[in-house]
């Protein structure tokens, strides 16, 4: 195995910080649109965030594979069976290829209809929809690139896949500048221009990306027939991957739930909402690289039956994470007036905005339990216990006490986001339990259980 690969000493940071990184540039690219848009038009703002909301939802079928790919991959490392995961990842790139046709042709041929399910006004309708055809009609970029990076990541490459993403960020970045401001005499073509810089960006990141690890891992992907078994191997990842990307599932259906009940509250609270998901990400994204580190870690670990280490691994990125989430919180709260003042000058906006990342501060060291626990547990083979919680908590508390919270006491957004953190501290304590229970009898532990 090369010496960039996971290895035992390998430590959090070193996995942990391109992962941010990578992560950071993804989530800068959503806001480039919605600062961009936000300068465009508000209207454009919750016409694209109520897309991406569903859009969102259907890049999850992606992590069917991708997440059985990192974790499989990681883990035949650690047992020093390279061509295992070599296979793993040919398998994967052409389940999430075929997958990622599929959808692309469903958004491209039903984007309106869609779209008209979602309750949104006429003036919103018709560039959601615009929206949802062009950067949905060509998710099956989003899927490759996905396969790459979890490829590249599970091998130790953290740095390459943060290349990638950074190269497709600065492309989107000019791309909207271009299309949405229109300079030196250019037309301006607002939510399309949007649409077609982000579909660019992905189908450009997509050829440079299996370009790159068909160098980089000396052309892993093959001819399935090149393969014994590659049912065998399908299965393999679907049996870790439908259960960890169920829970994602589960959350982005929860929160076009939520969305839809915010339509109810106005423009201006699912605007609001737009522009608050956006800036708090940045709170949470720490917490979601050390989660996957971690899970490339302690996969690594239970590979090689490292099994003490890998128990440990856990317990010290969450502390980790849950420390960075607090300040992190902190300091966003702090900032609040100028960081909003970049996206609106709505006084309306502005106010429940700040109020909402008060209460982050709470919510974001519990959704910190969520991205590390959930992260260790599926690693260690425990994959159907964080999709039960998932979709027990996430639809019996985050989406009914929105509209308890929200609509019932009128507490409007700020009754949402009090639900959202009841639902990520239950969920993230309960797993810390289960992830306690699971390693008391370290002596009996068996290796990676695949059922």
């Amino acid at each position: 195995m090369k010496k960039e690969s996971v290895n035992q000493q390998a430590g959090l940071w070193k996995i942990s910080w391109p992962l941010f990184l990578e992560i950071l540039l993804f989530i800068m690219m959503g806001n480039a649109d919605t600062l961009m848009l936000s300068q465009y038009a508000d209207d454009a703002v919750a016409a694209v965030g109520v897309s991406n909301q569903v859009l969102n939802l259907l890049v999850i079928m992606f992590g069917f594979v991708t997440t059985g790919t990192a974790i499989l991959v990681a883990n035949a490392l650690g047992a020093n069976k390279e061509e295992k995961a070599r296979d793993i990842i040919t398998v994967s790139f052409w389940a999430n290829g075929f997958f990622g046709l599929i959808i692309s042709l469903l958004m491209g041929l039903f984007g309106v209809q869609i779209m008209q399910m979602m309750n949104l006004e006429d003036s919103l309708l018709a560039q959601a929809a615009q929206y949802t055809e062009w950067v949905g009609g060509f998710l099956v970029a989003q899927a490759m690139v996905m396969t790459v990076s979890a490829s590249l990541r599970s091998y130790g490459y953290t740095k390459d896949s943060m290349l990638i993403t950074l190269g497709m960020n600065i492309i989107n970045v000019i791309g909207n500048y271009i299309l949405v401001f229109g300079p030196w005499g250019l037309p301006s073509y607002g939510v399309m221009g949007v649409a077609f810089s982000t579909t660019f960006s992905r189908i450009l990141g997509m050829i440079v990306g299996v370009a790159y690890l068909q160098y980089k891992l000396k052309k892993p992907i093959k001819s399935l027939k090149k393969i014994d078994q590659p049912k065998s191997y399908l299965r393999d990842l679907l049996r870790i991957g439908l259960p960890s990307a169920g829970e994602h599932l589960t959350y982005n259906a929860t929160q076009m739930v939520i969305t839809y009940i915010i339509t109810f509250m106005g423009t201006a609270a699912l605007t609001t909402k737009v522009y608050a998901t956006n800036i708090v990400m940045f709170i949470f994204v720490a917490a979601i690289a050390i989660g996957q580190g971690t899970q490339i870690l302690v996969s690594y670990k239970m590979g090689s039956k490292n099994y003490r280490d890998a128990y440990t691994q856990g317990i010290s990125s969450l502390k980790i994470a849950i420390g960075i989430s607090l300040v992190v919180a902190l300091i966003v709260y702090s900032f609040a007036d100028p960081i909003l003042a970049i996206f609106t000058q709505d006084t309306q906006i502005i106010t429940i905005a700040k109020q909402i990342l008060l209460l982050s501060i709470l919510m974001e060291p519990g959704r910190a339990f969520n991205l590390v626990m959930g992260n260790a547990l599926r690693a260690k083979g425990d994959v159907k216990y964080p999709m039960y919680l998932a979709i027990g908590s996430m639809w019996g508390v985050a989406v009914v006490f929105s509209y308890v919270f929200g609509i019932l006491f009128h507490w409007g957004l700020i009754g949402c986001w009090l639900a959202f953190t009841i639902d990520e501290w239950l969920r993230g304590v309960l797993m810390l339990i289960r992830w306690n229970k699971s390693f008391r009898s370290l002596k009996g532990m068996r290796p990676l259980s695949l059922t």
